[in-house]
């Protein structure tokens, strides 16, 4: 008897829009498919997942309040150094970073993560220079 052992597999690419979508929603979809959980062959501590890329990540929406309650903290280094940020102003600011945050948020905190993480690719906008890996768009639940 042998245990079947899966090979890391090459990832392949999505697109998804996030127009309208709800932060926590698309977030939590985005990295499962980052993980490789909607493949037959999953295995935790591999990179088994695709890339990801996200498109109009401007457009996402908040639900309640939370677009001024929100509040991204980062801190300098410094003595005193925390900075907080709400999420409307995120938002204005860098919009493809209130998605990273949110994905990266779900992803295990280590090496598997870290290399997770560099498969995502989140534009403001519409365009992205990815087209000649030719992305299959995918569909939000």
């Amino acid at each position: 008897m042998s245990t079947y052992f899966p090979k890391e597999p090459t990832p392949g690419w999505m697109v998804v829009d996030a127009t309208g979508q709800t932060v926590g929603r698309l977030a939590t979809q985005v990295a499962s498919v980052l993980r490789g959980k909607h493949k037959p062959d999953f295995t935790p501590h591999q990179a088994g997942g695709d890339f990801v890329i996200v498109v109009n990540a401007d457009k996402v929406v908040f639900s309640g309040n939370k677009l001024d309650q929100k509040v991204y903290t980062r801190y300098t280094g410094y003595q005193g150094g925390l900075k907080t940020t709400t999420a409307r102003e995120m938002l204005d600011k860098h919009p493809e970073r209130v998605l990273e945050r949110a994905v990266w948020g779900m992803l295990p905190k280590n090496r598997l993560g870290r290399k997770l993480i560099r498969r995502l690719k989140v534009y403001a906008g519409e365009a992205h220079p990815h087209a000649a890996q030719v992305p299959t768009p995918m569909e939000i639940r």
